[in-house]
């Protein structure tokens, strides 16, 4: 039986994803609409600080879609929530008035702690038992999550400056990225990875290794080989490190021609992929965990459930 018609939004470095779903009495999400658009928001935050005029009006756009479904389909209760690059730019004002003209409401920006309870919430909710520790990591544009728990409980949470956008930006400016450029991005993930780990997996407690969002969900369909984007196919892959460590260096490899030609890719990923596949293989080596288990409830499912 529905309890009540949700919908949660999550605008990232990236992306902004909406989704619309029915919570049941037993607690879970029952999906009416989930969508995702590539606007790009933290284009150039990281070099300039502050959000471009195109990359909020690129959002805007999306966002005016979104709002009209949310009231076409009578969602009673809903929750936007925006992360990495609304936390580091200077004029993120200038992106609060536009959510609050098109929305209607504000964005919460949310702490780098609380994305990353989200993403555990969202994603432990479908998952399969676990009897020790999870990790799990969430890979973004400008920003990745850190979480350790067990069960729905987490014990320890950080979230990092390191992302797909991000590292594409500071290091992978060539087409294909050049041995010296990835060498520099890689030694540049390493340092961040370790201190993350250090925070939320000090004693290499965690016995699995969880991945959610679109580079880890990407890297899934390119190593299954599927022919289009299939989430029922993607949730719940457990890929080993080999496969991973192939996938990173056939997307490091390949310009960008070829990254968009692979059938499971978004267009609006073709550019970073390479920069956040380097972030997943950096940290099964970092970890010492061998394999990774791949969800496609994340963040967006955790607000949603917290709407």
């Amino acid at each position: 039986m529905i309890t009540r018609r949700v919908a949660g939004i999550d605008c990232g470095t990236n992306s902004i994803r909406l989704l619309i779903a029915d919570i049941g009495e037993d607690g879970r999400l029952r999906d009416v609409v989930r969508r995702m658009e590539v606007v790009r928001l933290g284009e150039g935050v990281d070099r300039t600080g502050r959000l471009s005029e195109a990359a909020i009006e690129r959002t805007r756009v999306a966002l005016a879609g979104y709002t009209a479904e949310i009231r076409e389909h009578a969602a009673e209760a809903v929750r936007m929530v925006a992360t990495s690059a609304s936390r580091d730019a200077a004029n993120a004002a200038d992106f609060t008035a536009m959510v609050e003209a098109t929305l209607g409401r504000a964005p919460e920006v949310i702490t780098g702690d609380e994305e990353a309870r989200l993403s555990f919430t969202g994603a432990v909710a479908t998952l399969p038992a676990h009897a020790g520790q999870r990790l799990l990591i969430d890979i973004g544009g400008g920003s990745t999550e850190f979480v350790r728990g067990t069960g729905a409980l987490v014990t320890a949470a950080v979230s990092v400056d390191v992302g797909c956008v991000r590292m594409t930006e500071r290091h992978l400016r060539s087409d294909p990225p050049l041995p010296g450029e990835i060498d520099a991005a890689v030694a540049d993930i390493t340092g961040i990875v370790d201190g993350a780990l250090a925070v939320a997996d000090p004693d290499r407690e965690a016995t699995e290794l969880v991945a959610v969002a679109g580079t880890a969900t990407t890297i899934a369909g390119i190593a299954l080989g599927l022919p289009a984007y299939d989430p029922v196919a993607i949730d719940g892959t457990r890929l080993t490190y080999e496969q991973v460590a192939k996938t990173t260096a056939d997307l490091a490899a390949a310009d960008h021609a070829a990254r968009l030609a692979i059938p499971v890719m978004h267009p609006g990923r073709a550019d970073v992929i390479a920069g956040g596949a380097l972030v997943l293989r950096t940290v099964m080596e970092r970890s010492g965990i061998d394999a990774v288990l791949i969800s496609e409830h994340d963040i967006l499912d955790g607000i949603a459930l917290s709407a």
